[in-house]
């Protein structure tokens, strides 16, 4: 199941349980992780894209080594709402992920500016940013999909 509507996404998951976040790039999946309460979210493994399948198991073991029970996926949006190419791959790569729970595709967009500044007001050198922004952008995407989650 992939939704965009978070109470179709709930009633998906009626016991609560672990989700992961994903933040999906071309070169790189950022990934985050929250509790099984849904209260907060924090970076996980940072996924270096190579042939799908990798990309795959590398997720599927540390979901089943984390107990995770649904996905939330970033869906990168314009800023007028509408749709882009990277919208549509987001939404391929959420169609071949379908089998590892259900899917809840979040509005992304800011997340990455957020955690970019984020980082430059905690003065990070841009070497380590460019290291860690997928994660942190990650667990900004599932940080806000969790809230909405618990506040619905």
């Amino acid at each position: 199941m992939i939704t965009t509507d978070r109470a179709v996404f709930r009633a998906a998951l009626p016991d609560g349980g672990r989700l992961i976040g994903l933040d999906v790039g071309t070169k790189t999946i950022g990934t985050a992780l929250c509790d099984a309460g849904w209260s907060f979210a924090s970076p996980a493994l940072l996924i270096r894209r190579t042939k799908f399948a990798k990309d795959k198991a590398q997720l599927v073991d540390l979901m089943a080594a984390q107990h995770v029970r649904g996905l939330v996926v970033g869906l990168p949006l314009n800023l007028d709402g509408s749709e882009s190419p990277r919208s549509q791959a987001t939404r391929s790569m959420a169609r071949l992920l379908d089998d590892l729970g259900p899917i809840l595709l979040w509005d992304e967009r800011w997340s990455t500016v957020a955690v970019e500044r984020f980082m430059i007001e905690q003065d990070m050198s841009r070497a380590k940013r460019a290291e860690r922004i997928d994660n942190l952008a990650a667990a900004h995407i599932l940080q806000a999909a969790i809230d909405a989650l618990v506040a619905a």
